[in-house]
């Protein structure tokens, strides 16, 4: 298991607090987001494409913990952007720590070797570290060589420090299953305690459309991935149904609400990876006034293909507490690889938008 016992039981008492109260719509995680500015410059990235004015922004600390404590989810992701740009980023994980949330902070390692004594182990705290692939693969990804000898490099520093460690990956069109596998074979072998792993989301503003994958295409390519992992120690850090659902077994649709946003336009709607559908000033009003029915694989030609982890993890979660036993077998047997797949209705996708290709950007150090 790549959570840690302290960890699962954290959530699954929140969880079961939500519950118990009839919560209907409630968070699973914080998606924390105090700033856009990169020092990357990804082919398959939407966030940067933003005038300097809006890369120059950045949540406060105090903005930042009000978004932990108005929002409560027991997880906090800080993604970006390129979190350690944020010069009072070691300030807003220990306030979060503080607060005993679990916190992963989100970073492409460029950055880490000179910032990591600002922070302290904790149980709380875990580097989530990108990581696409092996050597040509992540390089290739994110547009700039020498970039993963220096996230692994990163990465032995950080676990020698005893900080937790997570990779976080993401896979594009032309993936390999076996390609993908070496690279989880590879990522155990480095002892991080678990892999994120999902199929990357087609941002409308990324200057490269080509790089993402059909949702049929995903599945196909999570069924050879979980073939040769039968007998595998991978340590993936998912539910064993949202597994289950790379490889097209669970029909689900989203639960946009699961991971909310708050980023420097305020609380995002209605997710972390639509950017274009306007914005609340709170929590409250994000779940209020948020047309949650306007999206989904079913109902908006924007999520047709989307697999992503931030919006099916919670659906999957949801699953799990209503279904447990289908949850436990799945786990003891591994994702189904082979015969048909659940039928999923999506949305007609929109004719394709064209976007100019992100130039004169800065290439400075990490996340």
């Amino acid at each position: 298991m790549s959570v840690p016992l302290r960890q699962q039981l954290s959530v699954a008492s929140y969880l079961i607090k939500q519950k118990l109260k009839g919560v209907k719509r409630y968070p699973l995680v914080l998606m924390l987001e105090p700033l856009f500015k990169c020092n990357l410059a990804c082919a398959g990235c939407g966030k940067i494409d933003y005038p300097d004015e809006i890369l120059n922004k950045r949540l406060s600390v105090e903005e930042c913990l009000a978004a932990v404590d108005e929002c409560g989810a027991p997880m906090v992701s800080i993604p970006g952007g390129e979190p350690l740009i944020h010069k009072e980023m070691p300030q807003i994980v220990e306030g979060i720590i503080a607060r005993k949330k679990f916190v992963y902070l989100c970073t492409n390692a460029l950055l880490l070797k000179k910032r990591i004594d600002d922070y302290k182990p904790s149980p709380y705290l875990t580097f989530s570290i990108h990581l696409d692939g092996l050597k040509d693969r992540h390089d290739t990804s994110v547009c700039q060589e020498g970039v993963f000898d220096i996230a692994v490099d990163a990465i032995k520093l950080a676990l020698g420090k005893g900080f937790r460690v997570n990779i976080n990956c993401t896979l594009f069109q032309g993936e390999d299953a076996k390609e993908v596998s070496e690279f989880l074979d590879y990522a155990m072998e480095l002892g991080v305690e678990g892999i994120t792993i999902a199929p990357g989301f087609s941002y409308e503003h990324a200057p490269n459309q080509d790089v993402f994958i059909k949702s049929r295409d995903v599945k196909d390519l999570f069924r050879g991935i979980f073939k040769i992992g039968k007998n595998r120690k991978w340590k993936l850090n998912h539910s064993s149904l949202y597994l289950d659902f790379l490889a097209g077994n669970q029909a689900y649709d989203c639960t946009p609400w699961g991971n909310p946003t708050r980023n420097v336009f305020g609380w995002q709607k209605p997710c972390y990876l639509l950017a274009d559908e306007g914005n609340a000033a709170t929590f409250q009003e994000l779940l209020d006034s948020t047309p949650w029915d306007k999206y989904g694989t079913v109902n908006n030609p924007k999520c047709a293909n989307c697999m992503a982890h931030c919006g099916y993890e919670a659906t999957a979660v949801e699953d799990m507490l209503k279904h447990p036993l289908k949850g436990l077998l799945v786990s003891l047997r591994g994702p189904k690889t082979e015969g048909s797949m659940v039928e999923v209705q999506t949305a007609q996708p929109q004719p394709e938008q064209k976007y100019s290709a992100l130039t004169d950007i800065p290439v400075r150090t990490e996340l």
